[in-house]
């Protein structure tokens, strides 16, 4: 539902007469989330501290209108909950026990005490419609040492013991990187989009990561040309033109020197395989397809140059 259906037509001199004189301003300062801002540098406006009389008042709507009893959050939405749990009781006065209930679950914090997964970062959807199965596994993917043990934990139905196993792995001599990352990549891609989602995005990692052997083709490319940079070009302005001209002219680098230096480091790529001379130009055959070059700069930066 949209609240904005009931609320369109609520006006200020009504919100505060029906719903302004039960909020007490003692206990919406004595919220742990208006503490903190409070103490912030930032401090907090009066547009952030009324919020939760907002989500407080939407809870009343919904307990009112539509039988909900229950609001479920994470820990950071308590006060906001338990707002709507106090205007529910004091305005409509319901028996004892039939009133509103809150319950909420602990954040998943990165172990540097943000979010994992919201905009800190780059929001984690979980609709392929918003993000591709390959995006979803790469995030995943990316997780740090620090924090994929908690994650496994708390993501995967990996039995305890497996999990246990592989911290004690992590710490030993022969233990192969990123294999936790791996597993918990695969477990929660699996779980969210399905055995197809997991080989899709599998097959996807193998065939772009810089390097690698498997022949590309166009349709490869373009299961992950929603979340890598894109430009057109003609195929009189790309065929003949030197990589380093191209890495500048599609966006990939910011200059010819960076790109040159970039080569010497042997990071740049063009289709997964590493350009080591200055004078390598851009021939028919490297298009893949007809249609299609991938340039990448180091395993993650890539961009996709499409042939008009």
């Amino acid at each position: 539902m949209n609240n904005y259906d009931w609320w369109k037509e609520f006006k200020m001199l009504d919100f505060l007469k029906h719903v302004g004189r039960y909020a007490r301003v003692g206990t919406m300062v004595a919220k742990e989330s208006v503490k903190k801002r409070l103490e912030s540098e930032q401090g907090m406006s009066y547009t952030e501290f009324t919020y939760q009389l907002l989500q407080g008042y939407d809870f009343l709507y919904l307990f009112q209108n539509h039988g909900v009893n229950v609001q479920i959050g994470g820990s950071d939405q308590w006060g906001n909950i338990t707002a709507g749990t106090d205007l529910i009781r004091r305005i409509l006065q319901p028996k004892e026990g039939e009133g509103g209930f809150g319950l909420t679950f602990p954040l998943l914090l990165k172990s540097d005490g943000t979010k994992f997964g919201k905009s800190e970062d780059g929001a984690i959807w979980l609709s392929p419609s918003m993000l591709s199965p390959y995006k979803f596994y790469q995030h995943l993917f990316s997780v740090p040492d620090s924090d994929v043990i908690k994650f496994l934990k708390m993501l995967t139905f990996l039995d305890m013991k497996v999990i246990e196993e592989i911290e004690l792995q992590m710490g030993s001599p022969g233990y192969l990187p990123n294999t936790a990352q791996k597993l918990l990549a695969e477990e929660v891609t699996r779980f969210v989009h399905g055995e197809e989602g997991v080989r899709e995005a599998i097959k996807a990692t193998e065939a772009l990561r810089p390097g690698a052997e498997t022949k590309l083709d166009w349709k490869m490319i373009e299961g992950i040309a929603e979340d890598v940079p894109s430009c057109s070009m003609a195929y009189g302005e790309v065929v003949n033109l030197s990589v380093v001209d191209l890495s500048v002219s599609s966006g990939l680098l910011e200059s010819k020197s960076a790109a040159r230096r970039l080569m010497k480091q042997g990071g740049l790529y063009l289709n997964n395989s590493r350009v080591d001379q200055e004078s390598k130009r851009i021939e028919d055959e490297d298009i893949v397809d007809g249609k299609l070059l991938l340039l990448s700069a180091g395993k993650k930066n890539k961009v996709i140059v499409r042939i008009s």
